[in-house]
């Protein structure tokens, strides 16, 4: 009992740190969207707000990003789609022999870096253009263009593999009953085979716009001149970011939840209605109408109910968050005023008892005799500014003036050159040339 108990204990941990490690960066980001901070923190928490959801909406390079990152994902989900489920459809057709090589051929792209795929996507158009002399005005130069074919290189693979297993359960007879039956081939893929892929088509597409939504590593070879979603975080992400971009992922993720929940619910209707068709053939219609009815209490109420919760937290969020910000950032802004100088004080105190002397010692409380300690590495320069340095400096100087005035020994090495300009030298050089003429 104590080891199953223990067990039971040990799973439970396990589950919960496993959803812990997996949803806990969605919940802190998603928290601090709410924090009217300039950076994106849950410590120290300063004000409920939601006004970056305000600077979001306002952030034109970034709202582009969104359209194009939007638009490219339409894009891709309208040629990798077709293309997967043409893969699919030839994979199930080809000799068994063929099949392994067929398959890792188209399955290829995705070993691929998107590094890679997005340089041989902008050559390979670029070259193209060359040859009909296009203009960078054309679509072989289009930013957009170039990332949704380069994306459906590798995306339409995906969407293959999703077609792939979706009609590994489907039964071939099927087809050979309507073709035996009259129908065409047109007719057998519309009335049967699509009807079977229809869970997989949502899900292909689905799988196919989220991948192009999130994708850099080929969109920013291919993108150009122009920006995506994902671009433009990555920009912003450089250069400093703020709650903003918390705001955008509290957005994402609250309609992807809303989304699923939608499916969720219709895939119950649907179940639910199944059931009530195989019961209605056992027991007759009228079970058919009441499960019908039952169903429909049960579920549209839970649809209401997600929709009233939705709005009324998006409610509450606007308006916890609008009333009372201003006086909020006002304390919040005196406060870390308060801290500031606090931290500044507590500095100049540190430096201040740092700066002391340290041979300095205290007197006593009823001396007044002040501290005779030096400071160490001083003891040369003590009275180096005291005026008697003056007094005896100058005396040094008329003491030296007067033993210069008295000396009367010549320099050592000017013995030659004394009484070098006397006025007698004219004289005797005068003599000397009148006695030579």
């Amino acid at each position: 009992m104590i080891t199953d108990r223990l067990g039971k204990y040990a799973v439970l941990l396990f589950v919960v740190m496993f959803f812990a490690y997996l949803f806990g960066p969605l919940i802190i980001m998603s928290i601090t969207a709410f924090n009217s901070a300039d950076f994106p923190r849950v410590s120290p928490w300063d004000c409920f707000s939601v006004e970056w959801f305000d600077v979001l909406v306002n952030d034109d390079k970034l709202m582009d990003g969104l359209r194009n990152s939007l638009i490219i994902g339409i894009g891709v989900v309208a040629l990798s789609v077709p293309i997967g489920l043409a893969g699919a459809l030839m994979l199930m057709q080809i000799s068994p022999r063929v099949r392994p090589w067929y398959y890792t051929i188209v399955v290829s792209p995705i070993l691929i870096p998107g590094v890679v795929l997005g340089i041989s996507t902008l050559i390979f158009w670029d070259r193209l253009g060359a040859m009909f002399n296009a203009n960078y005005e054309s679509i072989f130069y289009d930013g957009i263009f170039l990332t949704i074919v380069g994306q459906t290189t590798f995306i339409s693979a995906y969407s293959m593999l999703v077609f792939i297993s979706r009609l590994q359960r489907f039964d071939p007879a099927l087809e050979e009953a309507a073709l035996d039956l009259g129908a065409s081939h047109v007719q057998t893929f519309r009335k049967i085979l699509l009807p079977f892929l229809k869970p997989a088509i949502g899900s292909a597409a689905v799988l196919a716009f989220l991948a192009s939504f999130e994708n850099y590593n080929t969109t920013v070879f291919t993108i150009t001149s122009e920006s995506t979603l994902t671009t433009v975080l990555a920009s912003k992400v450089r250069y400093g970011i703020n709650p903003s971009i918390s705001a955008l992922a509290v957005t994402i993720v609250v309609l992807t939840l809303f989304a699923a929940a939608i499916m969720e619910i219709k895939k119950r209707r649907t179940d639910a209605f199944e059931k009530a068709i195989s019961k209605a053939v056992i027991e007759g219609t009228d079970a058919l109408s009441k499960l019908g009815r039952k169903s429909n209490r049960l579920i549209d109420p839970a649809f209401a109910m997600i929709i009233v919760i939705f709005l009324a937290g998006l409610g509450t969020a606007y308006y916890s968050g609008t009333v009372g910000v201003d006086e909020c950032k006002t304390s919040v802004k005196e406060a870390k005023k308060l801290e500031t100088q606090r931290r500044v004080d507590e500095r100049r105190k540190k430096q201040m008892f740092e700066g002391a002397q340290p041979g300095t010692q205290q007197a006593a409380p009823n001396t007044t005799a002040p501290s005779t300690g030096k400071a160490k590495g001083t003891e040369g320069y003590q009275g180096i500014f005291a005026p008697t340095n003056l007094e005896s400096q100058v005396k040094g100087d008329s003491g030296a003036a007067n033993d210069a005035a008295t000396d009367d020994a010549p320099a050592k090495g000017t013995e030659g050159y004394q009484g070098i300009f006397a006025p007698t030298n004219l004289e005797s050089q005068v003599k000397g040339e009148e006695s030579s003429n």
